[in-house]
């Protein structure tokens, strides 16, 4: 079985979300799989995918403290059409990356106890998000 659809994720403030039950909510496909791969693709260069903390939110406080220090909005850029948060929000998305690949068993996907999707969001203003679901399975 190949399932695929377009996800868009509500537009949210900068910093680092937890977004696992806005996507896996929206997969109605996954519960037909009894073993497989699901694949998200954030479609853009300014926001990224990770697996992280899922109960504690302080640890996606502190990820956004340390982003900010490590890549900061006022650097020596040469890429600033869209603003002095554009530039230091590829180098984010780059880093962090955009994409995810999660096992799937009876209908659900495999995370740790303490593993939730998130959404780093870079831009001040990144508006709404689109995810390409690629789910693939028997």
């Amino acid at each position: 079985m190949w399932h695929q659809q377009i996800l868009t994720l509500s537009a949210k403030p900068r910093g680092f979300h937890l977004v696992t039950e806005e996507i896996l909510g929206n997969i109605p496909a996954i519960s037909q799989v009894n073993t497989g791969l699901l694949h998200l693709l954030l479609q853009h260069t300014s926001a990224s995918l990770t697996l992280n903390e899922n109960c504690d939110p302080t640890v996606r406080g502190d990820m956004e403290r340390h982003f900010l220090r490590a890549v900061p909005d006022q650097g020596d850029y040469e890429h600033d059409y869209e603003g002095a948060d554009d530039m230091p929000s590829h180098i984010k998305s780059s880093l962090l990356g955009v994409s995810l690949a999660l096992p799937v068993q009876r209908g659900r996907v495999l995370l740790g106890t303490w593993q939730g999707i998130w959404l780093g969001e870079h831009r001040i203003h990144g508006g709404a998000r689109r995810i390409v679901v690629t789910l693939q399975g028997e």
